[in-house]
């Protein structure tokens, strides 16, 4: 619909009209379990009195509509998810009476009931466009406003907004009202409800400009759980708002501070101003390693930089969205390091999070990091990791560039300048270089708006005593992105010690690699190290090349490498090599065997196994395939038998080894893990872990009747997600029939239990299952963005496509598809993503079989 679909300019045209005093919005949450009632009274004012605008709102049966006093015909004038306004004056009121619907999509006010105990769960998720679909905006970024919201709800609900929650006001018959006071002045999509049976707790920080109250909220079924990590959890928001208000300088501007855990949650988190929304999966019910805490603590720092960068300075159009979200990214991780316990937080950021980032880098989808959304539609195509990992690394070589007390003073100045308002990347822009004294605008033309990764390999010349004769770093780029940048980079030499029992950093230069070729005359005369490492300290963003030496002394001892972040980046470099089809993908899985088992870093040991498992099951040469997924299978056996008891590396490689299982001997000592004949030192085999077993089995054919014997056990929503799950990995035609009519064909399935389904439909080694899913994929990828909402939509085509079946024929039909379809550009994008990782992965199978 485009009425749904704000352009940019019709954006600007309605801000140059408009300034919006105030909202008052009246819900009343006791209607029905299908909609809600919402009266929204809109002041305004008018620059140009006779103007004709329109207001927003989407999906409501509107009943009455009144400006100025004066009644408007909701059949003429609501249409299109617009409310035509004409003929406005100078001050204008305008009054729209509705009927909204909750949502099961998890956009505008989501409505969720706990299977486990019938109690009903709402919240609101607002960005980008869909506070029109609980209450009429003008929808917005750079038309802020105050909000008074005014709730009828169950008197026995909690109710949480954006300001203080107000003591019930009894109505009688259980109902009553929740008269909120009005907000600091903010854009519509930070605005939030929540509401239901929530179980609260509430503690508070005491920091240098006063006292901000910290408000806990989860399920009822989730409350033993909240109680278990709420120490954790209040002296990270402790650590963060003492680290914040410091760094920015500029007091917390939203009085109190709620974190709600929520079911069905599409996002990880969300920002809305004093309360935030977070995945109720973030409070686990079972045991996690270490690199689940980091990122939730990652998670919760990023929300907190929020307030600050884009809730107290709001961008006025969303082609400024990566902006608010690579600086909250930089600034959660530049957090962890320096005010919690997390002090490798930015190692983790290079295992985990940053190659994300290449990856969609050097998709044919790819953009520049300041995109432009000329629309709505354009926004949600945009929104991914080259916003989110691709934009901090940026910012982190940004940092790099100017210096962090510099860049730190420039963002002061920007909040001050600019609090409570919104802005462009020029004012932020120009605020930094007035601090730093340097000229910026070249250098973010060149990193910000423009596309692709480059790649920085070695190129050099021995003297005859084994010393560099000449050392210089090449950069190359896709020619279909063939921009060469500027980057500050270290180039560390790392050599064996005398027992070759360490590998230990010799020499370290910090330089500036520009063009195509730069010479490193600072290392002319330096032995040959063992190990050469470009990009050490991971100050830039860029795929970096590993000379034959330096790769062969990796594969024998990367983890006789004393620095996690150095590792982390040659774990990188392998891998990039790997998926571009220059290193063979049973080398890679080699490397991973012999060096994984020693492991340090949290997302390394989590995130690593992931790699290699890909690098088995699908870039491995098909004609030693099964030969290199048993080594895989075996290799994981002996690392989970060999980790320390209780270990998050135990851990770890069971539920790999689960994963890989294939062969009867895995089977069965799966089997036995799960029926407790097998037993490993330290191993809690918790609830999680056991759905992780029962999936293991189904993939192979041998759940039995385990999936709905666990679930009479496990009545909680993650306990049918995970049932659901485990039945789509089954190796049967019914199954997988039944599953993809629930993920792709029904829009009444939850979410979160269509996200399960999806990740565990394509399952290596079930090829002549899914190959009639090649065209009802294709079928599908016409209709879903319509039929299934952008976000389910987008889960579906990203990960239900069968890429295992990887060959010519696919490349072909794919293209022909994308050739003739009509289907809405968002989608083609997936389509497109999925032919380059099946066109990726037969490329590396040919360097496999080179091997």
């Amino acid at each position: 619909m485009p009425g749904t679909n704000l352009t940019r300019d019709e954006a600007a045209t309605r801000a140059a009209l408009l300034d919006v005093t105030s909202y008052t919005i009246d819900l009343d949450l006791t209607t029905g379990e299908k909609t809600f009632a919402s009266t929204t009274t809109l002041e305004f004012s008018c620059r140009e009195p006779g103007a004709t605008t329109f207001a927003d709102l989407v999906g409501a049966t509107v009943h009455e509509i009144t400006l100025n006093g004066e009644s408007i015909d909701p059949t003429t004038a609501y249409a299109d998810s617009r409310i035509t306004l004409e003929g406005l004056q100078a001050e204008n009121t305008l009054v729209v009476r509705a009927d909204c619907t909750y949502s099961h999509t998890g956009e505008g006010l989501h409505r969720f009931v706990d299977p486990v105990d019938g109690r009903v769960y709402l919240y609101s998720q607002f960005e980008v466009p869909d506070a029109r679909r609980v209450f009429t905006t003008f929808e917005q970024p750079d038309l802020k406003s105050v909000f008074t919201f005014r709730v009828v709800a169950p008197e026995d609900w909690k109710i949480v907004s954006n300001a203080p929650s107000p003591a019930p006001q009894p109505l009688g018959e259980g109902k009553a009202l929740f008269a909120f006071e009005p907000t600091e002045r903010m854009s519509t999509y930070i605005t939030a409800l929540i509401a239901g049976e929530y179980h609260e707790v509430q503690d508070t920080y005491e920091g240098k400009h006063g006292t901000i109250p910290l408000g806990h909220y989860c399920r009822q079924s989730l409350v033993e759980y909240l109680e278990r990590d709420r120490a954790e959890i209040v002296a990270l928001t402790r650590q963060g708002f003492e680290f914040f208000e410091e760094l920015f300088d500029f007091p917390y501007p939203f009085g109190k501070y709620d974190q709600l855990y929520v079911p069905e949650y599409n996002m990880g988190a969300m920002e809305n101003a004093g309360a935030v929304t977070l995945r109720d999966e973030y409070l686990p019910r079972s045991r996690q390693p270490r690199s689940f805490y980091e990122f939730r603590a990652a998670v919760i720092l990023h929300e907190m930089a929020h307030m600050w960068f884009g809730d107290l300075v709001t961008m006025k159009w969303w082609d400024d969205l990566w902006l608010n979200e690579s600086f909250a990214e930089w600034a959660c991780y530049h957090a962890e390091v320096e005010a919690t316990e997390y002090t490798d937080a930015w190692t983790g950021f290079a295992n985990a999070r940053k190659q994300t980032g290449y990856r969609q880098d050097q998709m044919p989808s790819t953009h520049p990091i300041a995109a432009d959304n000329h629309d709505l539609h354009a926004v949600e195509v945009n929104f991914d990791m080259i916003t989110y990992a691709k934009g901090a690394s940026v910012l982190k070589q940004l940092v790099a560039w100017v210096g962090i007390e510099d860049f730190i003073a420039g963002i002061r100045q920007y909040f001050k300048d600019f609090a409570f308002g919104n802005s462009e990347f020029t004012d932020l822009l120009a605020a930094l270089e007035k601090a730093s004294g340097r000229e910026l605008t070249s250098w973010a033309q060149e990193w910000l708006q423009t596309a692709g990764v480059n790649t920085l390999a070695p190129e050099f010349s021995l003297a005859a005593d084994g010393t560099y004769e000449r050392l210089a770093v090449r950069q190359t780029a896709h020619p279909d992105w063939p921009t060469l940048r500027r980057h500050r980079i270290g180039i560390g030499c790392y050599s064996w010690n005398a027992e070759r029992t360490s590998l230990v950093r010799t020499r370290y230069v910090e330089t500036d690699v520009e063009g195509e070729l730069t010479e490193i005359a600072e290392l002319v005369g330096e032995t040959q190290p063992d190990l050469l490492l470009l990009n050490d300290a991971d100050l830039t963003y860029a795929k970096i090349r590993l000379d034959e030496r330096s790769r062969a002394t990796a594969i024998e001892g990367l983890s006789r490498l004393d620095d996690s972040l150095a590792r982390a980046l040659v774990w990188g470099a392998t891998w990039d090599m790997t998926r571009d089809a220059e290193m063979p993908a049973t080398d890679y899985v080699e490397l991973v065997l012999a060096n994984i088992g020693q492991e340090t870093d949290a997302w390394g040991v989590s995130r690593i196994p992931a790699t290699a498992a890909t690098a088995a099951t699908l870039y491995s040469a098909p004609e030693h395939r099964d030969a290199l997924r048993t080594r895989w299978e075996q290799g994981l056996r002996e690392l989970a038998l060999a980790a320390e008891a209780g270990s998050d590396q135990q851990l770890t490689f069971v539920r790999a080894y689960a994963g890989a299982a294939r062969s009867e001997e895995a089977l069965t000592w799966v089997a036995g893990l799960l029926d407790g004949t097998e037993t490993l030192e330290g191993l809690a085999v918790d609830q999680d872990l056991r759905w992780s077993l029962i999936t293991s089995l189904a993939a192979a054919g041998r759940a039995g009747s385990r999936i709905e014997d666990e679930l009479g056990t496990d009545t909680t929503i993650s306990g049918q997600e995970h049932a659901a799950a485990a039945r789509a990995a089954q190796p049967d035609a019914e199954a997988k029939h039944e599953a993809w009519r629930l993920a792709v064909l029904d829009s009444s399935t939850p979410n979160e239990t269509a996200r399960s389904i999806t990740l565990a439909f394509p399952r290596a080694g079930q090829e002549e299952l899914l190959a009639p899913y090649v065209e009802e994929y294709l079928s599908a990828a016409e209709t879903v963005w319509e039929s299934l909402g952008t976000h389910r939509a987008s889960v579906v085509l990203d990960y239900i496509f069968p890429v295992t079946l990887a060959s010519d024929a696919l490349v072909t039909r794919v293209r022909e598809w994308l050739d003739t379809s009509e289907a809405p550009a968002p989608a083609k994008r997936f389509v497109q993503e999925n032919l380059a990782d099946v066109e990726r992965a037969l490329a590396a199978q040919a360097c496999d079989a080179a091997r």
